[in-house]
This record gives C-alpha cells, structure tokens and sequence, in this order.
C-alpha cells in the first residue's frame, strides 16, 4: 500500500517554525493499531488521517494521532489538513472535517492566511495541584481545568513562561493531562507553552485545542474577544485568537515542507 503524505508547519511562516504535521491521504480508513504505527513512525507531535467523504456531512473524515495516542481535537493537523486542502483545489474557499470527539470542523482562506472554527472548551478556576506545580518548578497565579484533561497554570509574566523548565519525567507519570502556562505577554496579548508529556510529547510546540481552553479566560480577563498570542516553544507559533460564542476562530499560515508516498 502506498500513502501519500504531507508535511506541513502549522501556525508558521517559514519552515521550520510552528508546529509540524504529518497529513496522511487514505483511500480508506485504516484501523487503529495501523494508524498509531504509522504516526509513531513519523514521531512528529501529530498525524492526521484523512478520508473523503461524499454523504454531504463533510468534506472529510479526520482523525489525529500522536506518537503514542488517539487525540479528541488537534487544532494545528486540522489547519495543516485545510492548508492541503485548500492549496490543491484554488476553486474551493473552506474544506470541512468531520472528527469523532470534536464534531465538525471548518478551515476557511482568510485573505493571506487560514482560519480555523474549533469548539470552545473553556477551563474554570480549581484548585492547584502540588504534583503538577512541582513538574514545573512554579507556583500559579490562578489554576484551571478543564474536565478531558486540560490543566492550566496562569502565571505572573511572559518571562516566568518562558523560563520553565519542567521535569519531563514527572510530567509524564501525570496520567492525561495536557498542561497549559500561560502569561500576558510582552509583544502579543498573551504567551504560553505546552507540555504533554503523557501523550508522548513532552512540549508541543503550537497548540490549537489549548487556545481553545484558554480563550474563554483570556477574552473575559482582557475584556474583548479577540486577541493575539504567541506560543513560546523552541519553534514558535503566532494565534490570531477570537471568542465567538461557543466557537474558537484561530487565524494562522502554514508551510509544506515535505511531499512523499508511505510505504506499506
């Protein structure tokens, strides 16, 4: 069987920048194991597996993978998945996905850039974890979560962000728990990093579903709806951010940097 494949740098400007994705054209869908070996075998933070759909429900069927797991939402493989999409028919303005955990998702041409409609899974105020603060080395401003697995730290400044350096091991034994700091910042309105260690990524370097977590606190703490952020991994990725109701808009570009055939 041979695949064809795609590379894309999502939420990036130039290659490699933003967060890289392997999309992944079938025919037909693959079962599980087959779909987790092959994104093992690319151990990028995620592939994305796509199916063309012709019922009218959506354009595609998607699924994400990381190294190691099944994801229920992955924003940057969704973007570079539109990015594919969208490049290869000029005639088309959106291409829509049908996912399993995360309902229907849109990426639209927005002048130069992409955008991105997801679902907004806002984090509510809880109370701290000693286990996760220790990982990181700080202590929160504010503590969130969100109930699939989102933790999220709040710290003071975009310097306390970008000087962590979590101890990977102890993040990993921290069983499905996604962890979010994040800051105001110094250039964008907010900065943050990411870590998922227990999904086989220790820092993600741009996030999508953890804009998607952190929207909601954001636009009510900065009072508006839209604003912009930077996640500060070693790669880098600017979010154009927008609360819509319940709907995150993420704005951003991607870059292809590889094109080939999976061999089976």
């Amino acid at each position: 069987m041979r695949i064809p494949f795609h590379q894309i740098d999502a939420f990036a400007d130039r290659p490699f920048s933003g967060n890289p994705a392997a999309v992944m054209i079938l025919d037909a869908a693959l079962d599980d194991a087959t779909c987790q070996s092959i994104a093992a075998e690319n151990n990028i933070a995620e592939t994305a597996f796509l199916v063309a759909r012709t019922d009218g429900v959506a354009d595609y069927d998607l699924r994400w993978f990381t190294p190691t797991v099944e994801v229920a939402l992955c924003g940057h493989a969704t973007l570079a998945s539109g990015h594919w999409a969208l490049m290869r028919d000029r005639s088309r303005s959106a291409v829509t996905f049908a996912t399993r955990k995360a309902g229907v998702l849109t990426v639209a041409r927005d002048g130069a850039a992409l955008r991105l409609d997801l679902p907004s899974w806002s984090a509510e105020l809880g109370e701290r974890r000693p286990d996760i603060e220790a990982a990181l080395g700080v202590s929160p401003v504010a503590t969130l979560w969100r109930d699939n697995g989102y933790s999220v730290l709040v710290l003071e400044n975009e310097e306390a962000v970008r000087a962590l350096t979590p101890d990977f091991a102890a993040l990993r034994a921290i069983a499905d728990t996604l962890v979010i700091a994040t800051a105001p910042g110094t250039k964008t309105d907010v900065v943050s990093r990411v870590f998922a260690a227990s999904a086989g990524i220790d820092e993600d370097p741009v996030t999508g579903s953890a804009h998607c977590v952190i929207a909601g606190y954001w636009a009510d703490r900065l009072g508006r709806n839209a604003f912009s952020a930077y996640q500060a991994s070693a790669r880098g990725g600017h979010v154009a951010c927008r609360l819509d109701g319940d709907r995150v808009i993420l704005g951003g570009t991607c870059v292809e940097v590889i094109e080939g055939v999976f061999i089976l």
